[in-house]
């Protein structure tokens, strides 16, 4: 197995920006856990809440879920200067940056960097802890429309 470019650690501190939550479109795609968190937490079935907050997507050979986003392409939870589910929100934003399409290679990691003021400052994570984040993705997998 390779070594990751990132076997020394990398920094990251989340500088609360919002630009991974607002203006662009995006997806926020949502795992079993995820449906039961939110669903649970806005006292809401996991049927209305899927109705009234997500949409499918379409990605070619898969479909996935994902959260709606309002109409200026913010995150449909995110208000007043934050994110209003930010205790039981979604796993990929809990893990964000460190997503195995991100750790390809470092020049991806500096491109992410670009956009996110976050990256390469602040708190270092060991490569065990980057590794723990890309398990946590894997252990629990995102959900296709059939299967919520």
């Amino acid at each position: 197995m390779d070594t990751p470019f990132y076997k020394e650690g990398l920094y990251f501190q989340c500088a609360r920006c919002s630009k991974c939550c607002r203006h662009d479109p995006g997806y926020v795609f949502l795992s079993k856990n995820d449906l039961i968190a939110l669903s649970s937490l806005l006292k809401i079935n996991k049927e209305e809440f899927l109705k009234k907050y997500c949409k499918i997507v379409n990605l070619g050979i898969l479909r996935r879920i994902s959260l709606i986003e309002k109409k200026n392409n913010d995150c449909i939870f995110w208000d007043n200067g934050g994110c209003t589910i930010y205790d039981q929100r979604p796993l990929q934003c809990k893990t964000y940056p460190f997503w195995s399409s991100v750790l390809n290679s470092p020049e991806d990691w500096e491109v992410l960097g670009r956009n996110c003021p976050g990256v390469n400052t602040g708190k270092h994570y060991t490569r065990k802890e980057i590794e723990e984040k890309l398990a946590m993705r894997r252990l629990d997998p995102l959900i296709e429309p059939d299967d919520e």
